[in-house]
């Protein structure tokens, strides 16, 4: 239930942004809050023809130490700190002649934006905001009397309370606002810290304060919220919103896409890529990955690394799909696509992708280093007395990059830059490889001249038998098992090459 109003009689003003301020300053005066401010936003304020009174005159002491020192004393912090209700603390500020201030409007020195800007260290820690910080959790601390408004995002809500309430406000909107502050201020301290910890180890702290809810999470019973700006990576331009699941679907195919460099087209159905090829065209790349698994690809996720041209979605449209990414799409393409209206198109601008990646178990979390490896000819040790061939080593190293996007146990099939068939999230090895072989002959595929790739060692030769029993002849592996001479004594008698990267790409 909402308590009586409060009205507010005066307002300390102390921002580094002057941005969406003018109309704010205008309600105020008009509504006679008495105004007190400092430096630049006192400037702003007189140039807008508004009386303010200097913090100086109330602590009769300018600004020192650079602008280090401007609002850190106790006739600011006792007008903001003290108790209205309090008989002590009444009598104190009456001593000291401390003026209650009932209104802190702040906006903080903007660190995370210096950081992203430069790496001069001086104009980085300069940028490390003390006394509006000070002054913002001071008043989210004594709520029950003051108004707290921490950053631009609540000047709306601000310029509505004084225009609905004049001047008033409710222990509801004031708790609010608190609540506003302590996420200001302990989002804006965990980002100093973590430039004072740099790539060293020590603390998590991961702050996000944009959020979106999601219709739902996993599943309909369950709540899902996106915490981060995808804005910043993906523009929707059309179709519904994204789910929960959509976006791991999302996540996995631009991660994927994201290794590779010639033109090339991936469908994923949860998480894992069940059609994928690089070829000259968006539209012949499409072909050539719904070929692997047409089944697996209606409702999936499609993704290119190139535009989408009026060809390419002509194919495309012709089996249902939820979501379709590309870092362009010409007029046409999209009058195609748009065609079925709850189907999402998304433009996905490249970007780095967090070089750290995090998620919960049990009571806590795991944090470990994005997969960035990816191995190209160079980064392979041919370990067989037969080398393969220029277009195996190609083939090699896409179904390295396919594995290592796979849910392990993985094992891919590549001819010619074109997934055949994939054995993935199996509990053996062995399983994964004859679910890929099964696969591949279900979809009218000849293995034979194909390459294999898997997430991890072997650690019996029976893969590589059965393997080149169904046409592989070169295979691609990290190595690292006690036994792997025993595998590669197979290929050597039996014409296969094998190649290592020490690289191993579980991806559970």
């Amino acid at each position: 239930m909402t308590t009586h109003l409060k009205k507010a009689q005066s307002a300390l003003v102390s921002v580094y942004s002057k941005e969406g301020l003018e109309p704010i300053i205008k309600k105020l005066n008009q509504l006679g809050i008495k105004l007190y401010s400092t430096g630049g936003t006192q400037s702003y304020i007189e140039n807008l023809g508004i009386s303010v009174t200097p913090v100086e005159s109330l602590t009769a002491y300018p600004s020192i130490l650079g602008g280090r020192v401007k609002t850190l004393h106790p006739k600011i912090f006792g007008g903001i700190l003290n108790r209205r209700g309090h008989e002590n603390d009444i009598l104190e500020i009456e001593e000291y002649q401390i003026p209650e201030i009932d209104i802190v409007m702040v906006d903080l020195y903007p660190f995370e934006e210096t950081v992203a800007n430069t790496s001069n260290e001086s104009e980085i820690i300069e940028k490390i905001d003390i006394g509006g910080v000070s002054l913002i959790r001071a008043a989210a601390k004594n709520f029950k009397d003051v108004i707290v408004v921490p950053s631009q995002n609540e000047y709306a809500f601000l310029l509505k309370l004084l225009e609905e309430k004049n001047g008033h406000s409710s222990i509801e909107d004031r708790k609010y606002l608190a609540k506003q502050a302590f996420d200001v201020s302990s989002h804006y301290d965990g980002a100093i810290y973590n430039y004072f910890l740099g790539s060293a180890e020590g603390s998590l702290k991961e702050s996000i304060q944009q959020k979106k809810v999601l219709r739902y999470g996993e599943n309909p019973h369950q709540k899902g919220v996106f915490y981060g700006d995808l804005e910043k990576l993906l523009k929707q331009i059309h179709g519904k919103e994204l789910s929960y699941n959509n976006l791991l679907d999302v996540d996995a195919a631009i991660s994927l896409i994201g290794d590779f460099t010639e033109t090339t087209l991936a469908i994923l159905k949860h998480n894992n890529a069940c059609g994928i090829a690089s070829r000259k065209t968006v539209a012949d790349a499409w072909n050539a990955a719904l070929a692997a698994d047409p089944i697996s690809a209606f409702g999936g996720v499609i993704i290119s690394n190139a535009k989408i041209d009026e060809a390419a979605a002509k194919e495309i449209d012709k089996i249902f799909f939820e979501i379709v990414i590309a870092p362009a799409f010409t007029d046409e393409a999209l009058q195609v696509l748009k065609q079925k209206k709850n189907r999402m198109i998304l433009l996905h601008t490249p970007s780095v992708l967090p070089a750290k990646q995090i998620r919960t178990i049990l009571n806590g979390v795991l944090e470990q280093d994005r997969d960035m490896s990816v191995e190209k000819k160079e980064n392979m040790k041919v370990v067989t007395q037969k080398t393969p061939s220029d277009l195996e080593f190609s083939d090699l190293a896409f179904a390295n990059i396919l594995v290592k996007h796979t849910k392990s146990n993985a094992i891919i099939f590549v001819k010619n830059k074109q997934l055949l068939a994939s054995g993935t999230g199996q509990t053996s090895r062995v399983d994964a490889l004859k679910q890929a072989i099964e696969k591949a002959k279900n979809f009218g595929f000849d293995i034979n001249g194909a390459v294999m790739a898997s997430d991890a060692f072997f650690p019996f030769p029976d893969c590589v038998e059965i393997a080149h029993k169904a046409g592989i002849t070169a295979v691609i592996q990290p190595g690292g098992s006690i036994k792997d001479q025993d595998s590669i004594d197979y290929c050597n008698k039996n014409n296969v090459a094998m190649v290592v990267t020490g690289v191993r790409h579980f991806k559970h």
